[in-house]
């Protein structure tokens, strides 16, 4: 993405202060219990753009570049590299099982597994639960809970958990849709919508906005695009 030219000091303050969420397979923000396929590898780059100008505090995400690999029929593994940051490789993993004979799809994992202790460690966890109801779409509903010492307010009070909501449909062969919420009033709680194109068999790009729900932490929400390719 586009950075504002800033001493390399203020990047890392923004990225760590902000926060950056490196995920596995999600909707537009949060995970969703979609796996990747087994033995397949999925491509994504996502890109963050604010949508408000604030002078007194310049805002700014890098651009995640994320590879994921379905490493059996119910499991994905991943890493992300960042970048600009100080810190830049973040992990993640899944394990899930998809619906059938009625019953939803779940799927509970682990994601923005940084290598720098109580720096870009947010290691949220997860656990979320799926059911399409036709014509109206799948619903998903989840709880998260991530590391205390950075899943914080603006004045350093804890709120490391949270709930995940989200809507989703695919509308054809070309266009999905879908509404996602992340309750909580740390750096990871959005109301984020969009939808994505699918303009070759195996490349999509997603058009989403992220309303944060701290604007002291998050000032400025922001237009995602995240170009997704499965090899």
């Amino acid at each position: 993405m586009k950075m504002c030219i800033m001493s390399k000091a203020v990047m890392i303050m923004l990225i760590v202060s902000a926060g950056f969420f490196a995920t596995p397979s999600t909707q537009i923000w949060n995970p969703s219990t979609d796996i990747q396929g087994a033995g397949t590898f999925h491509l994504g780059v996502d890109n963050y753009f604010s949508i408000e100008s604030n002078a007194s505090r310049p805002y700014a995400f890098g651009t995640d570049l994320g590879l994921t690999y379905g490493l059996m029929k119910e499991l994905e593994i991943g890493i992300d590299v960042v970048d600009p940051t100080a810190y830049p490789l973040y992990f993640n993993l899944k394990y899930g099982f998809a619906e059938a004979g009625g019953l939803p799809s779940i799927a509970a994992g682990i994601f923005n597994a940084g290598t720098k202790a109580d720096v870009t460690n947010y290691n949220i966890l997860y656990a979320v639960v799926a059911k399409t109801f036709d014509p109206i779409g799948r619903i998903s509903l989840g709880y998260y809970f991530g590391n205390d010492k950075l899943l914080v307010t603006e004045t350093g009070s804890v709120a490391n958990t949270g709930l995940i909501a989200s809507w989703d449909k695919t509308i054809s062969d070309k266009i999905w849709l879908s509404v996602d919420f992340a309750s909580g009033m740390s750096s990871y709680g959005t109301l984020s919508f969009g939808g994505s194109y699918t303009f070759a068999p195996n490349t999509s790009i997603i058009f989403g906005y992220v309303i944060f729900n701290n604007t002291v932490l998050n000032p400025n929400n922001t237009f995602t695009t995240q170009l997704d390719i499965n090899l």
